[in-house]
């Protein structure tokens, strides 16, 4: 179905070419997962197949790409429109109309699908995606995760041959992406119909996967194999793969259910239970407390490692570099307008409305400094809206939220600068210049601080990006880490981070938990939204999940997730009962042990 030939791209400027002698076919009715680090080019290759690349990006493409008998490079986009579907990774882009239901129909209306057929499929996608109470709602008000599911559906209701998809589910809660999935399949089963998808959270896909295409460094021969061949040598895996990798099973383990049933040696190796986390802060004072309890300024950081969750990271050094350039202006907990009693950030019977709609109701959460905590919850339960209420872009209809002893709507943004700071699900909207070194005087300004504050912020944080780099030439990590860069340079107490691994490999996500791991030391307090499980898992102290706009949980990061089928990581899920987290656990507790030795750990024979 799809076959490429000797393909090679080289973009406009660039030194070497993202693509190099990609000589391979994707077959007809499989699902082929694409996978490799950030940067290897797997934009790049699922761009061939669509015609983007070169018709639309540019650049010079050499070798021959063919969809269904078309060679890309002589059909334009449009022209392939009939056989392929495309999903980027924004889909605010991929948008054209205003509403649900017109964005389902658009496509199959530019192809001039008879009335009576639009109709029957827009109800079938409604059903399949579960958007049918969101049809007549316009896009600019669905939460990230629900617009990716229109955008998934537009595709689907022209019925392609071949769908490309880029991060499908990097918005999705748990159990939304594991619906889209179950689409996915039953389209390749019943239909024949052929996938070709990038996708970073491998925890969640490999398993649906027929085959994987590997692209393991930039201009490096891809591998072409089943999904446990490749799994066997990739840079980047899943948990699952991370914890058969380090108890020697073979063949590795795709799955939780695979991993369950080889998992009975390390069941009687752990035997002690894990190591117990460092204490996370105390609690707020109780509404009935004494008044005047305080928390105290600079409490443990979290105990859990970054590495040995995927792919792994080598230490860049950055989180040590950050928290001294952190430690240059005095303690993050004395920001002008905080001090004893007032806390990073307090939220009482807190209620918001949209339009009509209540999104929010009785919210109680308060955050001590130095905590992290994760806001976790289905698609459009919230967790963007109490963030935006912490910031200050939207105004309680009841109720009360103060940041550092200010209330956010009524207190004007310079002065809110020290005080809180948002990094949002894109992280484009923050950046505005043309250059990095515009975006870096402008924070400079914005906050107050020395010329030169953010630049060496960025520095720590991307030590290879010039400062005449357009932000828009940035890797989706490399945005992040310059939006999380402007954000800091006003040393915010408060840092309320969205969907932050979204479209992040592995090594980017250890990289990211380093840094906010920093943070956390340093005495800023973290909330962060987030789907990803397993960066709960690795990172926060405390999770909250929120469900039709109200707090259903609210613990301890063991205590909730283990507890919670859609939530739990999966080494949780592999060793329950025990309250195992992550692979890194895991790793310390069988050394601890003396267990480097792995003859013990063979699998027993599967049934």
């Amino acid at each position: 179905m799809i076959r490429f030939e000797q393909v090679s791209v080289t973009y406009e400027g660039a030194d070497a070419p993202s693509l190099r002698g990609v000589d391979l076919e994707v077959p007809e009715g499989e699902l082929t997962l694409l996978v490799g680090p950030s940067g290897v080019g797997k934009s790049t290759l699922l761009g061939t197949v669509c015609g983007l690349v070169p018709h639309f990006t540019g650049g010079r493409l050499s070798g021959r790409v063919t969809v269904a008998g078309r060679d890309t490079r002589t059909h334009k986009p449009r022209e392939l429109a009939d056989v392929v579907g495309t999903v980027g990774q924004d889909p605010l882009a991929h948008f054209v109309t205003d509403v649900v239901e017109d964005e389902l129909a658009y496509g199959m209306e530019s192809l001039g699908l008879a009335p009576a057929v639009m109709r029957r499929r827009v109800e079938e996608t409604l059903d399949l995606l579960g958007l049918n109470e969101l049809r007549d709602r316009p896009i600019a008000t669905l939460s990230g995760g629900q617009q990716q599911r229109v955008a998934i559906g537009s595709v689907l209701t022209p019925h392609p041959k071949v769908l490309v998809l880029d991060e499908p589910t990097s918005a999705l809660d748990p159990a939304a992406a594991e619906e889209v999935l179950a689409v996915l399949q039953r389209l390749v089963h019943d239909l024949g119909t052929t996938v070709l998808m990038a996708e970073h959270r491998l925890e969640r896909v490999v398993q649906y996967a027929d085959r994987v295409l590997l692209l393991p460094a930039p201009g490096a021969a891809p591998v072409l194999g089943t999904p446990a061949e490749v799994m066997a040598v990739s840079p980047v895996h899943p948990p699952v793969v991370s914890l058969g990798r380090l108890a020697g099973w073979s063949p590795l383990p795709l799955s939780v259910r695979d991993a369950r049933r080889r998992a009975t040696p390390l069941h009687t190796r752990l035997t002690q239970p894990p190591t117990a986390p460092a204490p996370r802060p105390p609690a707020a004072p109780t509404r009935s407390g004494p008044p005047g309890t305080q928390r105290p300024a600079h409490p443990a950081p979290p105990a859990f490692e970054a590495r040995g969750s995927g792919g792994g990271a080598p230490d860049s050094g950055a989180p040590g570099l950050l928290a001294r350039l952190l430690r240059r202006t005095g303690p993050t907990t004395e920001a002008p307008g905080t001090g004893p009693g007032t806390g990073p950030a307090d939220a009482r019977n807190l209620t918001v409305r949209r339009g009509r709609a209540e999104v929010l109701h009785g919210i109680d959460l308060a955050v001590a400094p130095g905590e992290v905590i994760a806001l976790m919850g289905r698609n459009g339960a919230g967790k963007s809206t109490l963030l935006s209420a912490l910031v200050g872009t939207v105004a309680p209809a009841s109720g009360s939220v103060t940041v550092g002893g200010r209330t956010p709507h009524r207190t004007p943004p310079p002065e809110m600068v020290r005080r809180v700071g948002l990094v949002p699900q894109e992280p484009r909207d923050l950046l505005y210049a043309d250059t990095v070194a515009g975006e870096c005087a402008a924070a400079d300004s914005d906050a107050g601080a020395a010329p030169g504050t953010c630049r060496d912020l960025v520095t720590a944080l991307l030590p290879d990006v010039a400062d005449d780099t357009h932000p828009r030439d940035l890797s989706e990590g490399q945005r992040l880490a310059l939006a999380l860069a402007l954000v800091l340079t006003g040393r915010p107490a408060l840092l309320l981070l969205d969907e932050p691994t979204r479209g992040l490999d592995y090594a980017a996500k250890a990289r990211l938990i380093e840094i906010l791991r920093a943070l956390a030391a340093e005495g800023h307090a973290i909330v962060l939204a987030t789907h990803d499980v397993e960066l709960a898992a690795e990172l926060v102290h405390r999770v909250v999940i929120l469900a039709g706009g109200e707090i259903v949980a609210d613990g301890p990061t063991a205590e909730v997730v283990v507890s919670s089928p859609a939530f739990a990581p999966q080494v949780a899920k592999i060793l329950a009962p025990g309250h195992w987290l992550t692979v890194a656990q895991v790793a310390r507790a069988l050394a601890a042990d003396g267990s480097a030795a792995r003859d013990s750990l063979e699998p027993a024979e599967a049934p």
